[in-house]
């Protein structure tokens, strides 16, 4: 191929795939950046994948202009939540860290939550490795040390389970009784707590809206520094009660695949991580071994990516995500064709 028709053909690339990008979903995610010969220039997180991913357009200069000349396809997976997508991110730069990718894996720490319930010390606790015992649960791993710190400062808030210890100093045992905690509810604090961590929707509502109603009577009594914290505490509850499918806390190894319109996208499970994500053309006949692998509770997860990879690929993409209702660009539904 002449130098002057490779520069056609990747100018031509380029512009599909920018028309990609009013047809992203407004949800969380991951994206993958792939120039004219497939290869992998950058891969990132958003919050929001259309704009996050729109914004590389915005006027780029340097040494992100070269990269943005480069992209020739857009790929995204869309997550159930940011924190979802923080670890996504963080798995796939660990196996392979593209040439536009600074650091593998991520600033975050991966931390979890330890609900301790002897009779001692109980509480909830930050820690970074798991310690089996027959008296404490862990729970996660989750991204994020201050953000998961908030976590537990919020529910040590609304559920001061280190206040029922036995081995109390005598400040601790004076503001236990002044927030009428009872020793005896030990148990059903910690019951209460595994339940929000379990995620369990009313628990979950249950908490979220206490905490919102101490935030709103802090601001209402003009305490606005205490306002302020506690709405960083939901930030971090938020964090730690997100749908999160990525990294499991059991080392499990699967594959999880889903098929739309010709395109098979499969993603690949080790060690309870999801470290691998490829998408290529095949037939249905063919795809029917995958498919017929995938656990029941990732159909969801795969059938949706699967759905929007199709779409994002086919021959003509300015033309065909255009076909997408206003409704479903903005959760990433596809209809069929």
């Amino acid at each position: 191929m002449s130098p002057r028709r490779f520069a056609e053909e990747t100018e031509h690339a380029a512009v599909s795939a920018r028309s990609v990008v009013a047809h992203l979903p407004n949800t969380p995610g991951v994206y993958r950046f792939r120039d004219a010969s497939e290869r992998v220039l950058y891969i990132g997180r958003a919050i929001n994948l259309r704009r996050r991913v729109g914004s590389y357009w915005t006027h780029p200069a340097g040494r992100l202009a070269e990269m943005v000349r480069r992209i020739a396809r857009i790929e995204v997976v869309i997550c159930q939540s940011e924190h979802e997508a923080a670890w996504l991110e963080r798995n796939l730069l660990e196996q392979a860290l593209p040439s536009w990718n600074k650091t593998a894996g991520g600033q975050e720490v991966p931390v979890f939550l330890r609900v301790d319930w002897q009779s001692g010390s109980p509480g909830v606790t930050v820690v970074h490795s798991i310690e089996p015992s027959t008296c404490m649960r862990h729970f996660g791993p989750y991204l994020g040390g201050g953000k998961v710190r908030l976590a537990a400062s919020a529910l040590h808030r609304v559920m001061p389970l280190a206040y029922t210890g036995q081995l109390l100093h005598q400040s601790e045992q004076d503001m236990a009784r002044v927030r009428g905690i009872d020793p005896n509810a030990r148990l059903a604090l910690v019951e209460a707590i595994t339940s929000v961590l379990d995620r369990t929707p009313a628990a979950v509502t249950a908490i979220r809206a206490e905490l919102i109603s101490r935030r709103d009577a802090a601001a209402q009594n003009l305490d606005f520094e205490r306002a302020s914290r506690v709405q960083a505490e939901i930030q971090g509850f938020e964090w730690v009660v997100s749908e999160q499918n990525v990294t499991l806390s059991e080392p499990q190894d699967f594959d999880v695949c889903g098929w739309s319109h010709g395109i098979l996208v499969q993603f690949g499970y080790r060690a309870g991580r999801l470290r691998s994500w490829t998408q290529r053309p095949c037939t249905q006949p063919d795809a029917q071994p995958y498919l017929a692998g995938t656990p029941r509770q990732w159909l969801q997860f795969a059938e949706r990516n699967a759905l929007f990879a199709a779409q994002a690929t086919r021959s003509s993409v300015a033309s065909e995500v255009g076909d997408l209702a206003p409704a479903d660009r903005a959760t990433g539904k596809v209809p069929a064709s």
